[in-house]
């Protein structure tokens, strides 16, 4: 079996390709041609915190996953998302692989809202703003500098400290960021906004967004109000994974959008899968005024195809370390 650590995955990772892999992925999903259970979980109550389970079956990528996540949002001194990813042969059953997760789920969450802003996001869009300061905020400032016309990424959260650290760490790696003054200022200000925060109160507001904007929100609460408030929701365009997971109970679901729809706000209905829209089933943006949103809860096939991309790279390029269990 093979193993591969953090820094393995990462030297194989190839964003470009891996947002191609979610996209496909996302088509399968939506056309109902993969098999992905609910996602399970317990809690540890007394850290606020939770270890779930995320198999799923993803047939044109051959992959067979389970990926174990933990989520302790009080952490400091490491990443609140920690996890493995376990793969196995889907002829015979048999465990192929452990990856860090750790990795994989940071990055193929950026790719999901890479690929909405690729999507949904207006063709002029030159200006992300970038919400929150911990691993997945540096995972989405590197994979939304690479749409074509993004030019600059713009930090913001509630300690300015690690905002400069965050612009830093980017401009360090090439990436031309900047801090804003506020999150408010960092709003008022972006073509595409990304919200990856554990805020339980709104960090994204209606009155602040300019016509047109599109919105990644990938922040996860079990209670509260969540990153993005009712009225931007009532107004504009929701683009999910999968309706069935982001409307869910928790662990699955997203808050800000059960809530919605308990305050009659939005309508089941209206709720849009990436899926179906990457594959022009269902239409996207209508024009250049409309809000897009993209609320991410991240689904087990993302983690699949990502694993299974992984897997083949490390394979090609003799990556990793064989271990007898």
């Amino acid at each position: 079996m093979l193993v591969l650590s953090a820094p393995e995955v990462r030297s194989v990772l190839d964003l470009d390709r891996l947002v191609d892999a979610v996209e496909a992925a996302m088509v399968e999903l939506s056309s109902g041609r993969v098999s992905m259970p609910a996602r399970v979980a317990a809690n540890v109550i007394e850290r606020d915190g939770l270890l779930a389970a995320m198999p799923a079956y993803l047939s044109a990528a051959g992959a067979l996953t389970t990926k174990l996540v933990s989520l302790f949002p009080h952490n400091t001194d490491r990443p609140t998302h920690q996890a493995l990813i376990c793969c196995f042969d889907p002829d015979n059953g048999t465990p192929l692989a452990v990856l860090d997760g750790t990795e994989v789920t940071a990055a193929r969450t950026a790719a999901g809202s890479a690929l909405a802003a690729r999507l949904l996001a207006r063709a002029d869009s030159a200006v992300v703003a970038v919400i929150g300061t911990g691993v997945q905020a540096r995972a989405h400032a590197r994979a939304l500098i690479r749409l074509a016309g993004v030019e600059l990424i713009v930090c913001a959260g509630r300690d300015r400290s690690k905002v400069a650290a965050l612009v830093d760490q980017l401009v360090t790696a090439g990436i031309p960021a900047t801090a804003a003054a506020s999150i408010e200022a960092a709003v008022r200000g972006a073509d595409v906004v990304c919200a990856a925060t554990h805020a339980d109160q709104p960090v994204v507001r209606r009155r602040w967004l300019r016509p047109g904007t599109h919105i990644n929100s990938v922040g996860y609460n079990t209670s509260g109000f969540g990153e993005v408030d009712l009225d931007t929701i009532r107004d504009a365009l929701v683009v999910v994974e999968s309706r069935a997971a982001a409307l869910a109970a928790p662990p699955a679901g997203a808050i800000e959008l059960r809530r919605a729809v308990s305050d009659g706000v939005l309508g089941v209905d209206h709720v849009v899968e990436i899926g179906e829209i990457a594959s022009s089933r269902t239409e996207g943006r209508r024009d250049d005024t409309q809000l897009t949103l993209y609320k991410s809860v991240g689904v087990a096939v993302q983690d699949a195809a990502a694993a299974a991309l992984i897997l083949h790279l490390a394979q090609q390029r003799r990556i990793g370390t064989q271990i007898r269990i």
